[in-house]
């Protein structure tokens, strides 16, 4: 949970945040559990009503602290190619090239950094893909008329998952267990067309009623027991990391977005990969490659309060580690940020569309 050096208030629009909000805020982050009232379930935890929780989750969602409650999947279990690509682009062009690169489905995360590589985006790219990610990046690059178009694929996975401290009690220095890291991919067989429709369906908003799985099981045409176990045999070889809240960072409070990128040597980076991603504020941990002027291989995520407070979770880090060549580049413009969407339609007409005009 990233880290906050006082309990800052944040409100919505209709009314302000209480104790009780951020309680919940901290909960669906964690799990949001795939029962028949899964309202009722929180609310047991949460000592109050289902409809009281129905109702401050529906006011939390139009208040934009909510941004999504949906199924997580691990883009790699699921067999797509996906990285994280720095591109340097003519600062006076951002916005066109932001633009265009944001046209790609397979784009969830676009922003500008304080730095020469200026947008930051996240790619994946569908396994029926015939392009494949080298040749989308090619198209991409070509398009936008970058400088620079440098992928940075994940080597290694030390953690990935984001739940944001909102209650504002964590310290810099605070660990916790990694849930979900490269241990947590299993998945070898290949997707039935059962869960390729379950994936499309999970990955949508879950409706704020009563019984929403029932519905969701309805329309996949199983029981709800069978939408439970498929959900746990997900769950089982990793391709789904949980079912839960994704909130606006921005909008609760957490102004700051940290990405630290840090040069370790090659013997240390499993050692030091592994204990940054015990700390609660890092919520995402990779190795990544270098290249001749780029000696960064581990990049770590913290989304703070203020950059103060990121700062201060990034030095305990290298105090603990010893690691002493390191950066943070911090987001000044958000131009996309989605959770990716799976085996759609959108994927397959942007890459008819480019592989044509690639032919032509």
């Amino acid at each position: 949970m990233p880290v906050s050096c006082c309990k800052d208030r944040f409100a919505l629009s209709s009314r302000p945040v209480d104790e009780l909000d951020k309680q919940l805020l901290n909960l669906i982050q964690a799990e949001v559990p795939v029962v028949a009232r899964p309202w009722a379930a929180l609310a047991v935890k949460l000592g109050c009503p289902e409809t009281e929780i129905m109702q401050r989750v529906g006011a939390l969602k139009t208040g934009r602290a909510i941004r999504q409650i949906s199924a997580i999947f691990d883009t790699q279990s699921l067999g797509y190619e996906s990285s994280l690509v720095a591109c340097q682009c003519d600062p006076h062009r951002e916005d066109e090239v932001a633009g265009i690169i944001n046209a790609h489905p397979g784009v969830s995360h676009n922003y500008r950094r304080d730095h020469r590589f200026n947008l930051w985006y996240t790619l994946a790219v569908a396994p029926t893909s015939q392009l494949g990610l080298a040749a989308t990046l090619e198209i991409l690059h070509r398009q936008t008329g970058a400088l620079s178009t440098r992928p940075l694929p994940t080597l290694h996975l030390f953690k990935i998952g984001v739940e944001l401290d909102v209650a504002g009690t964590g310290q810099a220095g605070d660990k916790g267990a990694v849930r979900y890291d490269h241990a947590c991919r299993q998945a070898v067989a290949p997707l039935t067309d059962l869960e390729i429709r379950y994936i499309r369906t999970m990955q949508q908003d879950l409706p704020v009623e009563p019984e929403p799985f029932a519905a969701i099981a309805g329309q996949l045409g199983v029981s709800l027991e069978e939408l439970q176990r498929l959900t746990a045999g997900m769950k089982a070889v990793g391709r789904l990391r949980r079912f839960s809240a994704v909130l606006r960072h921005r909008e609760i409070g957490f102004s700051a977005n940290g990405m630290g990128i840090w040069a370790v040597p090659a013997a240390d980076i499993q050692r030091v990969g592994e204990q940054m991603a015990t700390y609660r504020a890092v919520t995402h941990c990779y190795r990544r490659p270098t290249y001749p002027d780029w000696p960064y291989n581990i990049f770590t995520m913290i989304h703070a309060r203020s950059r103060d407070a990121c700062h201060a979770v990034v030095d305990q880090i290298a105090h603990e580690t010893g690691v002493a060549e390191y950066d943070v580049l911090f987001s000044t413009k958000e131009y996309k940020k989605v959770r990716v969407q799976y085996f759609t339609a959108a994927e397959a007409e942007w890459e008819a569309q480019h592989c044509e005009n690639r032919a032509v």
